[in-house]
């Protein structure tokens, strides 16, 4: 049975590393798409040099993404969007400033989120550009 599983590693790993590219992606196109709203969100969050950063994120998601996405550098491309997930997790999915809001639990439940989706990219990123062969 395990061998069995084993024959099925570069899909695996195919799969999961599309997932995670596209988990970028699609909110990189959506901040263009709702750029307005999203650059009001940073900046009531108080992000610095949100004019400038929004740009930058919009950037990093949509061509980063794509990279991982097609198999192209993923080291180097996981790490930039690891050190990204949690800059916005610190300025977007503050939950510590909420208590009592009703906001609260959403913004808990997004920054822990987050917090797997950046063990994925470090996971992506620790592991050769080609699964092992076994």
């Amino acid at each position: 049975m395990n061998n069995t599983l084993k024959t099925f590693d570069s899909l695996y790993f195919t799969l999961g590393r599309a997932l995670l590219g596209t988990y970028f992606l699609l909110p990189g196109i959506m901040k263009i798409v709702q750029y307005n709203g999203t650059l009001a969100l940073m900046l009531s969050k108080s992000v610095p040099f949100a004019e400038l950063l929004l740009p930058l994120t919009i950037a990093l998601q949509v061509g980063l993404g794509l990279l991982v996405i097609f198999g192209k550098v993923v080291r180097i491309s996981a790490l930039l969007l690891f050190g990204m997930t949690i800059l916005i997790n610190l300025y977007i999915h503050n939950f510590w400033t909420l208590q009592g809001d009703p906001n609260y639990a959403h913004e808990l439940q997004n920054f822990v989120k987050n917090l797997g989706i950046a063990a994925g990219l470090l996971v992506l990123a620790g592991r050769s550009e080609k699964p092992a062969k076994q």
